[in-house]
């Protein structure tokens, strides 16, 4: 079998064709597979694991297919995007289901409290709708790289109940506020993960793919 140009993660859960579909139509001619085979993640040029669902069930399902490896090798050797549970997985921790998870970064996965009053109203859980991510910059003072022709505050539409708290601040490269600000994006070397639906937020979701597609960490 040719060697996939990008690889997405069927893990039994996850907007699967709706990620695929928006990959190919900013990846001009590239292969693009939905696969669960360990051996065409680890050999596939780039890696989305995109999200959907909850992550007790998510981690079992990676288990269940034996992608563990086939994810931690991806992680650690090739660009690789993260969507909504697929950023959450790369922490150590979950409240979710009290659910451990891939501990590539240091941190926990917490639930919005929902006693917080806002308006005079309970905070609505989970956060749904499209919500301004705000770009933090690196020690250069730029922008990360996938964040290229995409202005600041842009929205992005976001479902989720939980959200991660990286322990090195530096990980964080967009936040959005749910009331307060928490992370909505990290980034480290060759992976990138966003806490919102890339492939549900319209034009700036395929611009961010796009960059994605021909990063070159």
């Amino acid at each position: 079998m040719s060697k996939v140009d990008i690889a997405v993660v069927d893990y039994g859960m996850g907007n699967l064709r709706s990620v695929s579909k928006a990959v190919e139509h900013v990846a001009q001619g590239k292969s693009v597979v939905i696969t669960s085979d360990a051996s065409v993640i680890q050999h596939a040029g780039r890696v989305v694991f995109p999200g959907q669902g909850a992550m007790p069930d998510c981690m079992r399902e990676l288990d269940s297919r034996n992608l563990r490896e086939a994810i931690l090798h991806a992680a650690a050797n090739k660009p690789f995007l993260g969507i909504c549970i697929g950023m959450q997985l790369l922490f150590e921790h979950s409240e979710e289901g009290d659910t451990a998870g891939l501990a590539i970064f240091k941190g926990d996965v917490k639930r919005f409290a929902a006693h917080q009053i806002v308006n005079d109203e309970k905070l609505k859980i989970p956060h749904m709708g499209w919500n301004q991510v705000y770009q933090l910059k690196n020690d250069q003072d730029k922008p990360h790289a996938l964040w290229q022709d995409i202005e600041d505050a842009t929205r992005f539409y976001h479902v989720h109940s939980y959200y991660a708290a990286p322990l090195n601040a530096a990980l964080t490269v967009g936040e959005t506020e749910y009331p307060e600000r928490f992370c909505s994006v990290v980034a480290q070397n060759n992976i990138f993960a966003t806490q919102f639906h890339v492939e549900k937020s319209a034009q700036a979701g395929l611009q961010l793919l796009r960059n994605f597609v021909y990063w070159k960490p």
